[in-house]
This record gives structure tokens, sequence and C-alpha cells, in this order.
């Protein structure tokens, strides 16, 4: 019998996509509707998003990532998150965010663009990665605009969850390439992330069309050889 048996290669992207989408929710509706528990909540939905990108992308063979593994990673994350808030180690704890959103990303790719045929799930880990992409650019961010003041217009040098909610539009809106205006960068190192992560939006979208295309003619003329 298989740990989380329910969990494969056929429907793994789903959960770390309602995670992001959960996450990015909870921090609007925290914005929204401040409160004293409102950071608490963008905290606990940032772990939660780890165990869910942990329990999407486990490997069967490896007891890291078996019931009992995932329960002691929630607790070392929860323990973790809480020991970096009160010591105010508020960077480590986005350095750690920002690793994990990108080797998430990376193993999301793997999936996607390099094996195996088109079908819901890789369309489903496409809108994952665009997700993800998006949250890797707002850890950075955070980390800007909390360590140099004034790095953007229209937002405060304060702890990186106060301003979550406003980054994270701002890193989505930008990946979009909409370009609202009611945030922009003034210090170099903050323009250059925007501009990069404008590019890189555009080009994945070029990227992942003709990646999934190429997959899907290559499925059909390995059919039409059988």
């Amino acid at each position: 019998m298989q740990d989380m048996g329910l969990v494969s290669e056929k429907n793994n992207f789903m959960y770390l996509t309602v995670g992001i989408i959960l996450l990015l929710f909870v921090g609007a509706l925290v914005d929204q509707f401040p409160g004293p528990l409102g950071y608490h909540l963008v905290q606990a939905f940032s772990v939660i998003n780890i165990i869910i990108g942990l329990f999407g992308f486990k490997s069967g063979g490896s007891w890291f990532f078996s019931r009992t593994g995932i329960f002691v990673l929630a607790i070392v994350a929860v323990v973790t998150g809480i020991v970096l808030d009160v010591l105010e180690l508020y960077y480590i704890h986005l350095l750690l965010l920002f690793i994990f959103y990108l080797w998430a990303t990376w193993v999301a790719a793997k999936q996607v663009l390099f094996a195996g045929p088109v079908d819901g799930n890789k369309i489903v880990g496409a809108i994952c990665i665009y997700l993800l992409m998006g949250m890797i650019w707002t850890m950075m961010y955070l980390f800007i605009a909390q360590a140099i003041p004034g790095a953007f217009n229209g937002l405060e040098q304060v702890v990186w969850y106060d301003n979550f909610a406003d980054v994270a539009y701002y890193s989505y809106v930008t990946l979009t390439t909409l370009g609202y205006g009611d945030i922009s960068p003034v210090a170099p190192i903050a323009r250059f992330l925007v501009y990069m992560e404008a590019v890189v939006g555009v080009f994945y979208m070029a990227i992942l069309v003709a990646s999934l295309i190429g997959v899907s003619i290559n499925e059909s003329q390995k059919k039409q050889s059988d």
C-alpha cells in the first residue's frame, strides 16, 4: 500500500496551483479586512503552500514524502517560521520561501516542458509554473522593499507580510505586462528585476506554446508510425 496514493503525475499540479491561489486570496482578504491576526494568516498559508508543494511533488519511494515525512516537515516548517519571526529574521524567512518556489518551478518545468504527452495535468502544470514565477519575483520584491527605503513608489518599508498582497499584485501585473502604474520601481536593482520579470513573462508564453505544440506533434507522429 502506497502512502498518499491519490497523488500521481496525472494530478499533482492541482495541489500546488490551488495552494498558490489560496495564498493569494488570503493575502487579498487580509489586506481588505486588516486585523491583528492578518499577518499570522499570511505566514500560516505560506507554510501550508510549502507543505502542499512537497505533497504534490512527492516521490513514492522516499520516507521524506510519506505521511510521516510530510507531518514532520509541517512541524519543522511551522516551528522554523515562528522562530524566524520571533527573532525578526525576516530576510531568512523570505530566502527560504524564495528557494522553495525556485525549486518547485524547476521540478514542475521538467515534468511539463520536457517529458510525456500533453494532458490536462500538463495544462494545469503550465498555469502552476506561471503562478510560481510570479511568487518568485514576489519574494524578491518583498526582500528589496523591506531592505531598501523607497525602492518602490506606492510601497512602504514594512515587514514583508504587511506588503505581501500589494507586492504579489504588482508582481503578477508586471509578469503579464499590464503595468497599471500605481506601484513603480525606483531603486536600480528593483527596476532590473521588474523588466526581467516582464521579459520572462512574455518569453514563457512563447516557449510554453512552442513546447506543448512540439510535444503534441511528436506524439501524433509516433502514433502514426506505430
